[in-house]
């Protein structure tokens, strides 16, 4: 579970202010934090198929995000994918 510090950290680094939380670029870097967190849950805990499954639709909610990030700004996209670490 994400921390509050946390998140409103990473809202200030990646929003246009500090109550930007509905940019695609905000909602792709909590989504990032969120995802590695439950990959280190599931390195643990194998048979957790039902965060498996939160995993995967968590994974697919960020790749339809940077589809729309891509088509609307390709380099945005690209600096968001270099700063957070995604390999595409």
């Amino acid at each position: 579970m994400m921390s509050k510090e946390t998140k409103s950290e990473i809202i200030a680094k990646y929003g246009k202010s500090a109550t930007d939380t509905g940019s695609p670029r905000v909602q792709v870097a909590l989504l990032t934090t969120r995802i590695k967190e439950l990959t280190e849950h599931l390195k643990t805990n194998k048979n957790d198929n039902h965060s498996r499954r939160g995993l995967y639709m968590m994974v697919g909610k960020r790749t339809g995000l940077l589809e729309y990030i891509k088509k609307n700004d390709i380099e945005e996209y690209r600096s968001l994918i270099k700063e957070l670490g995604i390999r595409k």
